[in-house]
């Protein structure tokens, strides 16, 4: 299990494939997100990676937090989350990671808070059908009906549906596909809807229930790394100075033996 992202929830918009069909992709934008702290097993008790995403305003940051950031060496983030991961998936601290993370045509889940609608009835709570709407009901089309029982026992049980506040609690939506990436502007394109308001953060990691087949970037997909991958590449493609004066040397001497018979 690798680590995830936090990122924040532009909006949504549609792209079309290459048979013309139409796609519904919600918008996420990866902006600085760095390790801030590693959890181990010796000094914590489990294994965890602490990230941090964003911007934030010094004076707007704690004391303690302000520490926390300066012995990471890194910006003061808005958003702090961890993900656990095995002890092989660590990252190091400093380190950023990149929307590439997450790769065209695999699964994830996304976490986030609802977008809150205040107190509402059971008929929108909780898809209630409601009562008749024909004679006989006085002015309580909408509402539950009875809640209890009679004498014995007497009480509304714990966890009843009832009218209440709706919305602004923590929801994953598990099982979306990831359409495309955008690592230079930080963008991660995921199919359907996502919990959460415009300009709200989110938690993605790879899907719980869904086995990804693909080649995922492990531990991460970093910042910088695809260019350190292109130099390597160029370096081995030309040829030493060494083996180029080794063949002209030998030319020679291979001409001269062939005059000699």
């Amino acid at each position: 299990m690798r680590t995830g992202l936090i990122a924040q929830k532009v909006g949504m918009s549609r792209v079309f494939a290459d048979d013309g069909r139409h796609i519904p992709v919600t918008v996420l934008k990866v902006d600085n997100c760095q390790v801030i702290a590693q959890r181990t097993e010796e000094k914590d008790g489990y294994t965890a990676v602490q990230l941090g995403m964003g911007t934030a305003k010094v004076k707007r940051v704690s004391k303690a937090m302000r520490g926390h950031f300066a012995a990471a060496k890194v910006e003061p983030k808005k958003r702090v989350e961890e993900f656990r991961v095995p002890a092989d998936a660590l990252v190091e601290v400093g380190a950023q990671i990149s929307a590439d993370h997450f790769i065209a045509g695999q699964y994830v889940d996304v976490s986030g808070t609802t977008i809150g609608k205040g107190f509402a009835g059971v008929m929108k709570r909780h898809n209630f059908g409601g009562l008749r709407a024909s004679h006989g009901v006085s002015v309580s089309h909408r509402s539950h009906g009875s809640t209890g029982q009679c004498q014995d026992p007497g009480r509304v049980f714990k966890g009843k549906k009832m009218a209440g506040h709706m919305g602004a609690v923590q929801v994953t939506t598990q099982n979306l596909e990831v359409v495309s990436t955008d690592s230079e502007r930080g963008l991660i394109l995921i199919k359907g809807a996502v919990p959460g308001s415009k300009g709200g953060y989110v938690r993605i990691f790879d899907s719980v229930k869904r086995v990804n087949t693909l080649e995922l970037p492990f531990p991460a997909a970093l910042v910088g790394s695809a260019a350190v991958v292109e130099e390597e590449l160029i370096e081995e493609a030309i040829v030493p100075e060494a083996t180029v004066e080794e063949v002209t040397t030998e030319a020679p001497a291979a001409d001269a033996e062939t005059k000699e018979e």
